[in-house]
C-alpha cells in the first residue's frame, strides 16, 4: 500500500496497513533538517507557508501527504517596507519578533461601520496566479501521496487579523453591524478559494480557525453558534455539493470540546489537532466519545514531550496516542501543532521513526 492509498483508506473510515502520518514544520526547522538530510529548503510564500513548504524533506522523513493552498501573487506581492516590516496582498503589516513575524498594522483597524467594510478591497480568490504552485503539486505528487487542501484561519482568524483581536471581540460581543458583513466578505473569499482546491481533485479541504484556549473556548458557544457556525454550515455545504465524497477537516488548538457536537452536525469528517494538554481534549477520551463520527489527526504533544522530552520520550507518546485510538484505528498521527524551533533533531527523528514502526494496524 503506497501513501496515497495509505492516506484515502484512512479518510474513509476504512482499514489500511499502518496509520499516516502528516507533519508540519517551522522555517527553521526546516533549515536543520535540509543540512542534516542534504536536501533544499522549499519556501513558499504564502499566509499558509508551513503547511505547504518543505515537501521534499518532510516526505523524506515519512509524510504521507502533501499540501496545497493559495500563494502569493505576482500581480500583488508581499512587500518590504522601509522600516524592515512587510506588508501583505491583505494590507496586514508583520514585524519580525523573535522566532516569528507578528501583526502590527491591520487594514481595518479603525472600521466602525458597514461603509467602510465595502471600501476595503478583498484580494481574489480566484486569481489564477495565486494556484500555479497547487496545480504544479498536484501533477507531481497525487498518484503517491495524499492531497489535502489547506484552508485554515477561513474566517474568524482572518476578520480580527484585519480588524485587531481586541476591538474584534468587543464589535462582535456588543453586535456591531459590520461584523456580519466582514464575515460575509471573508466567508465568500474562503467558499471560492475552497472550490477551486475541491475542482482541483484535493482528497481533503482542511478547514479551521483558533477557536480555543488552554483552558477554554475564546468566545462563548452561544456566540460560536451565532456568527460562526451558520457560515462554516454553508461552506461545507458548498464543498460538499462541488463533490459529495470530499472529507472535511476543522483544526482549532485549544479547548474545544463545547463545539465537536457542533461540528459534526454540520458536517465535520475530521477533527485535528487535538491538543493533548488542553482541557477536555485528550485524544483518548475524544476518541472514545466520537470514534463512530469523526476520523482523528494529531494528538502528539508539543508543548512538552517533543521539545523537552527525550527520543524515549518521544516513542512512548506515539504509541500513547496509538493506544488511544484502539491501535491507530480512523487516525491520522500528526503533532498538534508545526514542530517547533525548540525541538531537538533527534525527537523528530524518533517520531516518524516510532510512527512507522508501531503504527502497523492489526
Amino acid at each position: 500500500m503506497n501513501s496515497r492509498e495509505r492516506f484515502l483508506k484512512t479518510i474513509n473510515g476504512e482499514k489500511a496497513d499502518r496509520v499516516p502520518i502528516v507533519a508540519n514544520l517551522t522555517i527553521q526547522v526546516a533549515e536543520k533538517l535540509a543540512k542534516e538530510l542534504n536536501l533544499e529548503v522549499e519556501f513558499i510564500a504564502s499566509p499558509l507557508a508551513t503547511r505547504i513548504s518543505h515537501r521534499s524533506i518532510l516526505l523524506n522523513l515519512g509524510n504521507d501527504a502533501v499540501i496545497i493552498a493559495s500563494t502569493n501573487t505576482k500581480s500583488k506581492p508581499t512587500i518590504k517596507l522601509p522600516n524592515g516590516n512587510v506588508k501583505d496582498e491583505w494590507g496586514i503589516e508583520y514585524e519580525n519578533i523573535g522566532l516569528y513575524s507578528e501583526a502590527v498594522v491591520r487594514p481595518l483597524s479603525s472600521c466602525e461601520n458597514v461603509s467602510d467594510i465595502e471600501k476595503y478591497d478583498f484580494p481574489k480568490a480566484d486569481n489564477e496566479e495565486r494556484w500555479d504552485f497547487a496545480l504544479d503539486t498536484m501533477a507531481k505528487y497525487k498518484n503517491d501521496y495524499g492531497i489535502i487542501g489547506d484552508l485554515e484561519a477561513c474566517l474568524y482568524e482572518m476578520a480580527w487579523n484585519l480588524i485587531g483581536m481586541e476591538k474584534f471581540m468587543m464589535d462582535m460581543a456588543t453586535e456591531e453591524e459590520y461584523i456580519e458583513v466582514l464575515l460575509d466578505k471573508i466567508l465568500y473569499y474562503s467558499i471560492e478559494a475552497g472550490k477551486k482546491m475541491v475542482s482541483m481533485g484535493v482528497d481533503l479541504i482542511w478547514t479551521g480557525d483558533y477557536m480555543g484556549t488552554q483552558n477554554a473556548m475564546m468566545i462563548s458557544p452561544q456566540l460560536w453558534k451565532k456568527y460562526f457556525k451558520p457560515r462554516m454550515q454553508k461552506m461545507f455545504n458548498e464543498f460538499k455539493k462541488l463533490n459529495p465524497s470530499i472529507k472535511i477537516a476543522y483544526h482549532s488548538c485549544g479547548a474545544i470540546s463545547p463545539i465537536i457536537d457542533d461540528l459534526i452536525e454540520i458536517g465535520l469528517d475530521i477533527l485535528n489537532p487535538l491538543q493533548p494538554l488542553a482541557k477536555d481534549m485528550e485524544l483518548s477520551s475524544v476518541y472514545k466519545k466520537y470514534n463512530d463520527k469523526l476520523i482523528f489527526f494529531g494528538g502528539i504533544d508539543v508543548q512538552g514531550i517533543l521539545p523537552n522530552g527525550n527520543t524515549l520520550d518521544v516513542e512512548n507518546e506515539v504509541k500513547r496516542c496509538f493506544e488511544a485510538t484502539d491501535g491507530g484505528k480512523k487516525y491520522i498521527i500528526a503533532p498538534a501543532h508545526n514542530i517547533q524551533p525548540d525541538t531537538p533533531i533527534e525527537n523528530i527523528y524518533a517520531f516518524f521513526n516510532a510512527s512507522k514502526k508501531y503504527g502497523i494496524i492489526k
